[in-house]
């Protein structure tokens, strides 16, 4: 099975790698080849490394790597890349994680790798680390945080009495005390026309947040969604909701429609500070659980991000790994 190493770009255009992440289990959106090139445009990589292998001349898996002094990671900065890795079919896996590594312990450009955003509960984790030990690496296996996934059942009544009788009360009462307050509140979408001024009410919305999250929507973070939403929401991948009340737009969600797997990634929100005491955050949210029902998918991936309000929803934890490798 050999590998072939690339730096340029110009691979992200392969279409059998897009073909490669439908027929990956856990492949997901941030492995797509569409956001990776986005990623690396915006974000860059010290030296940009895509790793293609081949078999019976077929590409069976590819990876996308960031060399930085002397450190080779995953390309997709943890910020805004939730699950990072390999993709293939899953009857290569191990084969294609075993020349994976081999082909890495034949770099003579990395002292060390720290390989993260692999899901607990994958396969990949398993086989690189397998890999790399049978490649005489050191290997160590670390929590990288934790995704919350909330599985979807046929319909919204059935879902509400999937929860605690106290989380249903809660989320009962805060849309009613929203729609009492704001009773022309509605859901609406961003559209190719409407999607640069609807952008510059959530970017407003992100910044007006407190802490961290306040200081996350920099220039630079800006265009990236931008970016996403011009090349996405066309075809509608990229999804930016909110919740008007008023002719005034309230709590806004940007999320990724994943359709090969019949799920919604929610990717961030944010939500008029001055409503607060209406959960607007909340009760959006819960519509677009509504929404997802509705349409048939399969389950609303809230991503990582340890936040409560995702368990209050009924989001189960999915820890998130990385994988350490040292000559």
């Amino acid at each position: 099975m050999p590998i072939e190493w690339t730096s340029d770009p110009a691979a992200f255009a392969a279409p059998e790698w897009a073909g490669l992440v439908r027929d990956d289990p856990e492949g997901t959106f941030f492995h797509s080849p569409r956001y990776l090139k986005l990623y690396w445009e915006e974000f860059g990589a010290a030296d940009l490394q895509i790793a293609m292998l081949r078999e019976d001349g077929e590409t069976t898996a590819a990876a996308a790597f960031d060399l930085r002094r002397g450190r080779l990671s995953f390309l997709g900065g943890t910020e805004v890349t939730d699950y990072m890795g390999p993709v293939g079919p899953a009857a290569a896996r191990d084969r294609a994680a075993k020349e994976l590594m081999r082909a890495i312990v034949g770099r003579d450009d990395w002292r060390s790798a720290d390989l993260r955003g692999l899901p607990e509960d994958g396969s990949w984790i398993r086989a690189l680390a397998i890999g790399a030990a049978d490649a005489g690496l050191e290997v160590e296996v670390r929590k990288d945080g934790v995704a919350l996934v909330l599985d979807l059942p046929a319909s919204y009544d059935e879902y509400m009495r999937s929860l605690s009788p106290r989380r249903r009360h809660e989320i009962r009462r805060k849309e009613r005390r929203l729609r009492e307050a704001l009773p022309d509140t509605r859901l609406d979408d961003a559209t190719p026309e409407t999607l640069a001024e609807d952008l510059d009410r959530f970017v407003e919305l992100h910044r007006s947040s407190t802490g961290p999250k306040g200081k996350f929507m920099e220039p630079g973070m800006e265009l990236f969604f931008r970016r996403l939403g011009d090349a996405l929401l066309p075809d509608g991948v990229f999804r930016l909701a909110f919740l008007e009340a008023g002719g005034t737009r309230i709590a806004s969600a940007v999320a990724f429609r994943d359709r090969d797997r019949d799920r919604l990634l929610l990717y961030n929100s944010a939500y008029d500070r001055s409503q607060s005491p209406l959960s607007p955050g909340i009760v959006l949210v819960a519509q677009l659980i509504r929404e997802a029902i509705d349409e048939g998918l399969r389950a609303v991936d809230m991503l990582k991000g340890n936040l409560r309000y995702k368990y209050q929803l009924g989001a189960r934890p999915r820890r998130v790994c990385r994988v350490l490798l040292r000559r």
